[in-house]
C-alpha cells in the first residue's frame, strides 16, 4: 500500500524547490505561483524510494494566507517532511504547521535542513540543533536543493520513517476526498485526492457526498499512469463521465453508497493548543474541507462541532480547528450524534460502550460509524438494534394505553415508526387491521349500558324515522352488535325499522321495477330526509343501484 509524505515550513523556505530536486517535478502548477515564486494551492509528485518503492509527495503552501490548504493537504498524508531554511531557523508558520500535523495525527517525519549551501557549517549545525529541538522524534537531514548534497540521505531517512508508519485500513469502504476538480477535452471531468480507505477501479459508482450526488468511475490513474485499481494511500486522479465540472468541489467525498453518515454534527474529543471557549466560533477542517461551526463544549475534554454545512466523516478522523490561527483539533467519536450535552454519551463512545448509549432502536447502519467491532448486550430485530429495558417500557407503554383506550374498542395505534414491522412481533400483542389489542381481547360497554339502552328506546319509539345519535364510537359498537343500523349524518336506525323500509323496498321494486325517492317517502310515511338517509344505506348494502333519480335492485338482491 502506498503512503502520502506531506512538505510544511514556512514560506520561500525551499519546499518546492526540494520537492522538484527529490522527484522531477515541478509542482508548482498555477500561472500566479510560478509568476510570485510561491506555492498557493496543493502540488503533487511520485517520490521514489532507494528500495524501488514509489511514495506521494504533496507540496503544500506555507505562506500564513494559505494555511487552510495546507490543512487540505495534510489530512490525507502519513508522514510529514518539514522544511526549514538554514539561515532563518524555525519561523510562526514552521511551528503552526507542525502544530496542525501532530493535531492530524501525523507523528511521523523527516526535518529538511534546506538551503545548507548559502551557510557556514557553525550556522548549519545551529540550524540542524534547532530542528531536532523543534521535532525531536524525527531525523533532521541537511540539504541543498541547488547542488544535490544530502538528497540522497535524505531520501533514506524518509524510506526510514516510511518502515514505522502504520497502515491504512484497507477494510474500510472507500473514501476520497476531492481536491483539485478540472475538466479535459476528450476526457470529461477529473478528480484527484488521496484515497484514505478501500479502493477505486473501473465501473465503480461511487457517492458524491455531500451533495447526496452519483457517479461513475471510467478510468483511474496514480501519478499520470493508469491502473486497473487504486489502493489506499495512494494519489488518485478519477475520470467522472456524465458529471460535470461545476458538480464537484474541493471538499466533496467520494465514497462507497451508504458506508459513510452526512451530517451537521461531530462529537469530538479535543485537543487544545489555546483555550476554547464554549459557543466558540471556529472554522473546522476535515478532509479536504472547511466548514465554520460553533464549539458546544461538554466537560472538560469533550465538545460536539455544530456545523453550517455537512461533513463525511467517520469514527477516528481528526479534525482542525482555527480561528485567525490554530487554536486545537479533535479526534471523532460519533460522525452523526444527536444534539445533545450528555457527558456520559461520549465517555462511553470514547470507550468504545455503544451499549451504554443505545435505547430506542437505531438503525445497524447507523451504528457501524461508531462501532469498533460487533456490538454486545443489545436485543436485535431484524436491522434494528435496541436495549432490553426499551423493550420492556414499550410494553409497558403501550399496555397503559390499552388499559386506557375506549372498552367500546380496546386497541391502540402502534407506534409510527419505521421499526414497528420487525419490533412488534416481539410484544405480546395483537394486530387486528390498524390497531393493536390484548390477546382475545373483546370490545364491550363497560359503564356505558346505561347509555346504549336509552339510544335503543328512542330508536324503538322512532320506528323507521332516523334518529340522531352523537356518540358515534358507540353507535359503531351497537351496530357490530346488531341493535342498530348506522345511517349518514350522525343518525340511525332501529334494526326493526330498518327491516320494514327494506322490505317497502323489495315490495315496490318486485311490483314496479324501480323506486324514487318521493315513491318511498310516501310508502314509508316519513320525511324525505330519513327516506333518503335509507335509500343511500340500501345503496351501501348493495340492495339497490342508483340510476338518476331512481334505484332498481340489484341482481344479487332479486334472488
Amino acid at each position: 500500500m502506498s503512503l502520502t509524505v506531506g512538505t510544511a515550513g514556512h514560506i520561500d523556505h525551499g519546499k518546492t524547490w526540494l520537492v522538484r530536486a527529490l522527484t522531477g517535478k515541478d509542482t508548482d502548477r498555477l500561472p500566479e505561483e510560478q509568476r510570485r515564486g510561491i506555492s498557493i494551492d496543493l502540488g503533487y509528485a511520485p517520490l521514489d524510494l532507494p528500495d524501488g518503492r514509489r511514495l506521494s509527495l504533496v507540496d503544500v503552501p506555507g505562506h500564513e494566507r494559505f494555511v487552510r490548504t495546507m490543512v487540505a493537504g495534510a489530512t490525507g498524508i502519513d508522514l510529514f517532511l518539514l522544511v526549514v531554511d538554514a539561515g532563518e531557523g524555525a519561523r510562526p508558520q514552521t511551528v503552526e504547521h507542525l502544530a496542525i500535523l501532530r493535531l492530524l495525527g501525523v507523528d511521523h517525519g523527516v526535518v529538511a535542513v534546506t538551503k545548507a549551501d548559502t551557510v557556514d557549517e557553525e550556522t548549519l549545525e545551529l540550524a540542524l540543533l534547532e530542528a531536532r529541538e523543534l521535532a525531536p522524534d524525527a531525523d533532521a537531514v541537511a540539504v541543498s536543493a541547488k547542488t544535490g548534497a544530502g538528497l540522497d540521505d535524505l531520501r533514506a531517512a524518509i524510506a526510514r520513517v516510511a518502515d514505522t508508519v502504520d497502515r491504512r485500513p484497507e477494510e474500510r469502504p472507500t473514501r476520497l476526498y476531492v481536491d483539485r476538480v478540472f475538466s479535459l477535452r476528450g476526457v470529461g471531468t477529473v478528480a484527484t485526492g488521496t484515497l484514505w480507505s478501500g479502493s477505486i477501479g473501473e465501473g465503480d459508482v461511487l457517492a458524491v457526498e455531500p451533495a447526496h450526488g452519483e457517479a461513475r468511475v471510467r478510468s483511474v490513474q496514480v501519478h499520470d499512469a493508469d491502473v486497473a485499481r487504486a489502493g489506499p494511500g495512494q494519489r488518485v486522479a478519477v475520470n467522472l463521465p456524465g458529471v460535470a465540472a461545476s458538480e464537484l468541489r474541493r471538499g466533496d467525498a467520494l465514497v462507497a453508497a451508504g458506508a459513510y453518515p452526512v451530517s451537521y454534527r461531530l462529537d469530538v474529543v479535543l485537543d487544545e493548543i489555546e483555550p476554547i471557549a464554549d459557543g466558540a466560533r471556529l472554522s473546522v477542517h476535515h478532509g479536504t474541507r472547511r466548514v465554520p461551526s460553533r464549539v458546544v463544549r461538554i466537560g472538560s475534554r469533550h465538545a460536539q462541532l455544530r456545523l453550517s454545512s455537512p461533513l463525511v466523516a467517520a469514527r477516528g478522523d481528526r479534525v482542525v480547528l482555527r480561528g485567525e490561527t490554530t487554536v486545537g483539533g479533535g479526534t471523532v467519536v460519533d460522525p452523526a450524534p444527536p444534539r445533545h450535552r450528555d457527558l456520559e454519551r461520549l465517555d462511553r463512545l470514547e470507550r468504545g460502550d455503544v451499549t451504554g448509549v443505545v435505547d430506542a432502536p437505531v438503525h445497524v447502519d447507523a451504528l457501524r460509524h461508531v462501532l469498533d467491532s460487533d456490538p454486545e448486550g443489545l436485543e436485535r430485530a431484524g436491522p434494528w438494534l435496541f436495549s432490553k429495558g426499551w423493550l420492556s417500557a414499550l410494553e409497558h407503554e403501550l399496555r397503559q394505553q390499552i388499559e386506557r383506550a375506549d372498552p367500546l374498542d380496546p386497541g391502540v395505534p402502534p407506534p409510527a415508526e419505521p421499526w414497528v414491522g420487525d419490533i412488534l412481533p416481539l410484544l405480546p400483542f395483537e394486530r387486528r387491521g390498524s390497531l393493536l389489542y390484548l390477546p382475545g381481547a373483546e370490545a364491550s360497554l363497560g359503564d356505558r349500558h346505561l347509555e346504549a339502552e336509552e339510544i335503543e328506546r328512542a330508536l324503538a319509539a322512532a320506528g323507521v324515522a332516523a334518529v340522531k345519535v352523537d356518540d358515534a364510537e358507540l353507535a359503531r359498537f351497537l351496530e357490530s352488535q346488531g341493535r342498530l343500523v348506522r345511517l349518514g349524518g350522525g343518525h340511525a336506525i332501529g334494526p326493526d325499522g330498518y327491516e320494514v323500509a327494506r322490505d317497502v323496498v323489495l315490495v315496490e321494486c318486485a311490483a314496479a321495477g324501480e323506486i324514487t325517492l318521493a315513491r318511498f317517502r310516501d310508502l314509508l310515511g316519513t320525511g324525505r330526509r330519513d327516506a333518503q338517509l335509507l335509500l343511500e344505506r340500501f345503496d351501501q348494502d348493495g340492495l339497490t343501484r342508483r340510476i338518476g333519480d331512481r334505484r332498481v335492485l340489484r341482481r344479487s338482491a332479486r334472488a
